[in-house]
């Protein structure tokens, strides 16, 4: 008897296989929840140098295109080197040293710049920490002086808290001294093993760069294979506008914050600020964080500072006041323009939602992910409504109460205003009434 395929017991056989392993899954992920995330965060330790293999390459890609399209090509066209694919590869291997050699020279001068004097800075803090404190408390018993009823209140609560604070050193910080060593200890092993990820994905991002087309190219090449030719072009499209959005953003991001630090570096040596170099340091890193970066690293800058001298600390925080305000309001925008197309609000949203989740890289990454959920979601809405013949500003719906079968839109009128039309016109009929 001969064995007749039939297509349709084939799809049903399918599906239920494919519910059967869906179910399976469920079960296991709704019950095993912490053996799961135990797995997942062990293959991501194992394939951390690969991850970073692949963010520096990512990082590195618009230096080598431009150095490859402004300097290495040029010298290849002037010198008539046929563009052979053995030259093409020289061409790439030499666009990638001058590439590598240029960031490390970057990378050495600045830390090289930045590293021994904000040692120093440190240095100069604990041995001098006694006298600052001296100095804060003198100012601080000085100010109280002056203001009895300022005295009285701070009294208050140091009498009030510093028996917490003491119960709290006693039973709990001492007895989990030893836990604490030993987080301390396991914290410079996960220092030493990330630098250690960190210089094989530097070599792993050599190959990727040398064979990003290709890698591209694969990609694409999967995209097509699994959709059709429409919706291949849609995938590549969107992966193509979650790249700019990016790269934009975090490089402009970048850019901003190294000119923020230098102008801050500027300014606080100008007006004699105590540690000028290390609070620059701080602005310039915290500035990466939207929204609330200026402020995570300018309270502890403002703190040092005022340990040391509170009349400079009163001039610190009004320079950074007027540095974040240029920031916000005429450097950032022309860097970064309208890299993601989030409102203020949305900002702050990514931001706490992200950080919330995966820390600081949660609020430096969490704005332009948030901008392409973002993007995808308003592209959904508007072709749904295109396809309803509607319109896809947002104006006409701000004020919009209905819309009828002939798509106009009607205002919306709150109750207490058809109230006083009605008042109106009755009024109006009782007049022309009158006349008559």
């Amino acid at each position: 008897m001969k064995f007749k395929f039939e297509k349709k017991y084939f799809c049903w056989g399918l599906t239920a296989f494919l519910v059967i392993v869906a179910s399976i899954l469920f079960y296991y992920v709704l019950f095993h929840r912490s053996s799961l995330s135990n797995n997942i965060a062990k293959f991501i330790g194992i394939s951390m140098p690969i991850i970073d293999g692949f963010v520096l390459a990512y990082l590195m890609t618009p230096v080598l295109n431009k150095i490859e399209k402004c300097i290495i090509k040029p010298l290849y066209k002037k010198a008539n080197v046929p563009m052979t694919a053995k030259n093409k590869r020289r061409m790439r291997g030499l666009s990638i040293l001058v590439t590598i050699v240029l960031i490390l020279i970057i990378l050495y001068e600045f830390f090289g710049l930045i590293i021994p004097e904000v040692i120093r800075s440190i240095q100069s803090i604990i041995f001098q920490f006694p006298i600052y404190v001296n100095n804060l408390n003198t100012w601080a018993l000085g100010l109280m002086k002056n203001n009895p009823d300022l005295e009285q209140v701070v009294n208050g609560l140091i009498a009030q808290y510093s028996s917490k604070l003491l119960d709290y050193f006693n039973s709990n910080l001492l007895p989990h001294i030893n836990d604490l060593l030993k987080t301390l200890s396991l914290s410079v092993i996960g220092v030493f093993k990330a630098l250690w990820n960190f210089v094989i994905g530097f070599i792993i991002s050599i190959y990727i760069l040398g064979s990003k087309e290709k890698f591209a190219g694969q990609a694409k090449k999967i995209a097509y294979a699994l959709f059709d030719r429409k919706a291949g072009n849609e995938v590549i499209t969107n992966f193509r506008f979650i790249h700019s959005t990016f790269i934009g953003f975090i490089g402009g991001k970048i850019v901003d914050s190294i000119i923020i630090g230098v102008i801050c570096f500027v300014c606080t040596s100008i007006i004699g600020t105590p540690y000028a170099i290390l609070v620059s340091v701080i602005i310039g890193v915290t500035n990466v964080i939207p929204f609330f970066g200026p402020w995570i690293g300018g309270v502890p800058s403002a703190l040092l500072v005022l340990m040391v001298d509170p009349i400079q600390a009163l001039y610190f925080i009004i320079l950074i006041l007027i540095i974040q305000q240029f920031d916000g309001n005429i450097l950032g925008p022309k860097i970064l323009g309208d890299s993601t197309g989030l409102s203020g609000f949305w900002v702050i949203f990514a931001i706490t939602i992200f950080g919330g989740l995966f820390g600081v890289l949660g609020m430096v990454v969490g704005v332009p992910i948030f901008a392409v959920f973002y993007a995808g979601v308003k592209a959904m809405v508007n072709r749904m409504l295109i396809k309803k013949e509607l319109p896809t500003d947002i104006q006409p719906y701000m004020t919009v109460g209905q819309i009828d079968e002939a798509k106009v839109f009607t205002e919306y009128v709150p109750p207490v205003k058809k109230k006083k039309r009605k008042e109106e016109s009755s009024d109006n009929e009782t007049s022309d009434s009158t006349r008559k």
